[in-house]
Formats: C-alpha cells, sequence, structure tokens
C-alpha cells in the first residue's frame, strides 16, 4: 500500500491569526513512498491587510504584490483537494503552519485538520540532534542539501528543500535502512503520537552475562556502577 505525504510551508502577515495576521502564500510537493512526485501546490495569497517591513524582509512578498491574488477562500478547495482527506502533512514547526491553515479553514466554514495527519520535523529533528540547532538552514547544512536560492523565506521553495531534509531525517537515499516499508507507519512521526507516553519494555538478562557483568565492574577502579550500588544502600 503506497504512502502519500504532503510536505508543505506557510508564509503569514505575522504570528497570530487570532490578532488578524494571514497567510500569503502556501507551498506544498508530494511525496509517495518517500519519493518526490514532481506533483506540486503553490498559491500567493492577498491577506486584505497590511504588513510590517520587518515581515516583508522575511518573505518578500509585499502588499502591492499580493494585492491581485486570490484571497484564502478563493484557493481554499483547491488546497484541500491537492492534500486529499488521508495524506500525511509534513512541515518544520507545524504547530505554527498548523495554527493558521486551522484559524483559515474555520473562518470559511470548513473542518479542521487533526493533529493526527501531521508530522512535524522540528519534533523529529530536537529526538535525532539534541541540543544542536535544527532549523531548515542549519538541516540543509547538516545533510549537504544546497539551500543557495533561499535568499528570503518562500513557501514552494522550503517545502521543496524540507521534502530533501525528511527524507534524510528518515535515514537518508534508503529509509529503508532505518525504516522497513512493511512495518512503517507514517502516524508513528505524527504529533499526537508523540504525545502518547510508551510502556517500559521488560526483559531479562541470562545469569551468565549478569555475573560477566558483575566481574567486570568489580575489577574497575573507581566504578560508578559501584559508587551507585553503595549509595543506594547507604540510602535503604
Amino acid at each position: 500500500m503506497s504512502c502519500r505525504e504532503i510536505v508543505w510551508d506557510t508564509e503569514t502577515t505575522g504570528f497570530d491569526p487570532f490578532s488578524g495576521d494571514k497567510i500569503v502564500e502556501i507551498g506544498a510537493v508530494e511525496l509517495i513512498n518517500h519519493l518526490k512526485t514532481g506533483k506540486t501546490f503553490h498559491k500567493y495569497i492577498n491577506p486584505l491587510r497590511s504588513m510590517s517591513e520587518e515581515v516583508i524582509r522575511v518573505h518578500g512578498l509585499t502588499e502591492e504584490f499580493l494585492s491581485d491574488k486570490p484571497i484564502f477562500e478563493e484557493i481554499c478547495n483547491d488546497f484541500l483537494d491537492f492534500i486529499g482527506t488521508d495524506s500525511h502533512l509534513v512541515a518544520h514547526n507545524a504547530s505554527f503552519d498548523m495554527k493558521f491553515i486551522n484559524y483559515e479553514l474555520q473562518q470559511v466554514g470548513k473542518n479542521p485538520i487533526p493533529d493526527d495527519r501531521v508530522i512535524d520535523t522540528l519534533l523529529i529533528a530536537k529526538k535525532l540532534f539534541p541540543g544542536k540547532k535544527v532549523n531548515l538552514d542549519e538541516l540543509c547544512r547538516r545533510f549537504h542539501i544546497d539551500n543557495s536560492a533561499r535568499t528570503v523565506h518562500g513557501a514552494l521553495l522550503d517545502a521543496e528543500l524540507l521534502a530533501d531534509v525528511y527524507l534524510e531525517l528518515l535515514g537518508g537515499k534508503e529509509p529503508s535502512f532505518l525504516l522497513s516499508q512493511e512495518d512503517y507507519s507514517p502516524f508513528d512521526l505524527t504529533v499526537s503520537s508523540q504525545n502518547k507516553k510508551r510502556e517500559p519494555r521488560l526483559f531479562s538478562i541470562p545469569e551468565k552475562d549478569l555475573q560477566n557483568h558483575l566481574s567486570f565492574i568489580h575489577s574497575m577502579k573507581n566504578s560508578l556502577w559501584l559508587q551507585n550500588e553503595k549509595n543506594e544502600k547507604s540510602h535503604n
């Protein structure tokens, strides 16, 4: 059974849709079984509001440029048709994009997209590289992905780059090295699944292996294992 994923990104007028900020650009890239199909979605959107110079410097989209573009309601159905009803939506810092898209959808009477369809590459990268910078530029540098065309933030270009980053996060050009096609489910990476607590895995240690381990740590000078054991006994 094929796995369809949509890697996507948005540009906006600011940080908070509940304060009046709007989406000004959506870019999306289709993956089938973790491979780009060449099918994309890209729309500029008229936000019907002004933007600060600081925001314009981020994405380069001026009010004049956007003035003749469609409003969100006019492109909404095209976007929903592209993502379908069961594809998984891959984004970097997905909570930001989902906050905006769900607000916009609800404003035009559409149902919000549930968390169990969402895969956040930022959360994946933080788990793989704890304590490291994991923004899109840093991940491109880490995986030797050419991002030289990214002079400003652009939704479609960023979605294309993120698709390459996402593949690397799954194990590179041979993702099956980490995740076999038979037992891999994208839902294992969704926002909702990452919030679930997992039960500890129980296992037993063969007596011979345990004795070998004890012999080894007793042969060490200043063994931390023995020190911890003594500390535990003194507290009991």
